[in-house]
């Protein structure tokens, strides 16, 4: 992980993120991701030499803990505190719960609002809309929220949330002529940084939740996601446009519930 971090120093980012919260099984079962929540001394051996081995400020994400009888992430968050990093995101939810059910913020506000603490406090978990951000920030004093399943197929949920902070206004959906330009340029991001085939198949379930809610569109969502050939794809999402335009799909959360 020193090592892995020295790397990424290379890039020159922002900050590099220790991500303590995956739950998957092939990562948390063997000790990494959040399966880290049960050695909080190794955990923190870790992020103490990664934050002494480069300049670049470190942050953390973690949940609330293994499961609902092993909450543990107040105490974590002070280690990784003591440990020097710049930042806490917490995602409300246990390792055992997966994505499954409501994410529970309590947590996340009692480790915010303890003494001791003194680094950034970031929420995460069920953020869908600008609505749901400015009454969370206020219910549980964060200073910040973390969006993650529900920008997958809607990235533009980031403006919507900054326009809603920002003036206390929803902003209408995007037309179907402003999802034809946002998907074509993450396909175009995609095939750069992944090349093909894989930049086409991991393409697929983004451009079915983009048009999600446009009626009718079976036909051509079948054509979306199972064409191999680029300049097919993109003229199919021209073809999109022309057939529906100005039309506005409403913006339902894609990932309420697993």
């Amino acid at each position: 992980m020193v090592e892995s971090a020295r790397m990424a120093e290379k890039s020159k980012p922002d900050v590099i993120d220790l991500n303590f919260g995956c739950p998957v099984k092939k990562i948390a079962k063997r000790g990494a991701g959040s399966g880290m929540m049960k050695n909080p001394d190794l955990m923190e051996e870790m992020t103490r030499e990664i934050v002494q081995a480069t300049s670049i400020p470190v942050t953390a994400k973690t949940r609330l803990g293994w499961d609902e009888d092993n909450k543990n992430v107040l105490e974590i968050s002070l280690r990784l505190q003591d440990a020097g990093i710049k930042a806490l995101t917490i995602h409300g939810r246990t390792r055992a719960q997966m994505y499954k059910g409501t994410a529970t913020w309590d947590l996340i506000r009692e480790v915010k609002e303890h003494p001791d603490m003194e680094i950034p406090i970031i929420g995460n978990g069920d953020i869908n809309s600008g609505e749901m951000a400015a009454a969370y920030f206020d219910a549980y004093k964060v200073d910040g929220i973390m969006v993650g399943r529900a920008s997958i197929g809607r990235p533009w949920i980031f403006q919507e949330i900054r326009h809603y902070l920002d003036t206390g206004e929803t902003l209408p959906p995007p037309t179907v002529s402003e999802r034809v330009d946002i998907a074509k340029l993450h396909f175009e991001k995609s095939l750069e940084h992944k090349t093909l085939p894989r930049g086409i198949f991991e393409m697929r379930r983004h451009f079915s939740l983009y048009f999600k809610g446009v009626p009718h569109f079976k036909p051509l969502r079948m054509q979306l996601v199972t064409n191999t050939d680029p300049d097919e794809i993109m003229q199919l999402l021209e073809k999109i446009r022309e057939e529906y335009g100005d039309f506005r799909p409403e913006n339902p959360w894609a990932y309420a519930e697993k």
